[in-house]
């Protein structure tokens, strides 16, 4: 299940130890214990979550999904191109043997990041079967599929309305093989209501 962490933050006055410490209590396992500023634990299917204080203002918890990747070049260049976020920072990190880069539509304090992570040498992961989707607003789902084609990426639910409920949508695969879906975001709207 090491295929992605979901990354949350928001936590202010060390309070990552307080999190780690409930986390326990509550019988959660902590799968490292936390330094100043992060911590990673682990929920009841497997999956790893970084728990990491941001400083500034915050606007949401959710501060970052993590994607592994075979070739950092190749990623950020099909993010940037076919779904229009920008590179906020590229890092390598000997120590680690991985070169990560953090994506997004805002600067990390605004919004939830995409961080691209390039473990040396490793060129393909399996997905497993627990990964879903991301989702990202857009304001034309028939461009976006155009947009997403035109860089390399694979459409696998072509855009269009879904049935019953009537938003529209269009489905893609990136270069490794993760899926993000694109929802209409007046459509996606009108389901909240």
């Amino acid at each position: 299940m090491s295929a992605d962490v979901a990354v949350f933050g928001g936590f202010q006055n060390s309070a990552v130890a307080k999190t780690v410490d409930l986390v326990k209590a509550k019988g959660g396992k902590v799968t490292r214990e936390p330094s100043p500023l992060e911590a990673f634990i682990e929920d009841p299917n497997g999956y790893t979550f970084e728990l990491i204080e941001r400083r500034g203002r915050i606007s949401e918890p959710l501060c970052q999904v993590m994607l592994r990747v075979g070739d950092i070049d190749r990623s950020i260049n099909f993010y940037q191109q076919a779904y229009g976020m920008k590179l906020l920072r590229k890092r390598d990190e000997p120590e680690n043997k991985c070169t990560k880069a953090t994506m997004g539509y805002g600067s990390e304090d605004e919004s939830a990041v995409l961080e691209l992570t390039y473990n040396y040498g490793i060129t393909e992961y399996d997905k497993g079967n627990g990964y879903g989707q991301i989702a990202i607003g857009t304001d034309d789902v028939y461009k976006t599929a155009q947009v997403v084609k035109l860089f390399g990426g694979d459409i696998v639910l072509q855009p269009g309305p879904l049935p019953v409920i009537n938003t529209k949508i269009t489905a893609c695969l990136d270069p490794d093989g993760w899926k993000s879906v694109f929802v209409d975001n007046i459509d996606f709207m009108k389901e909240l209501e």
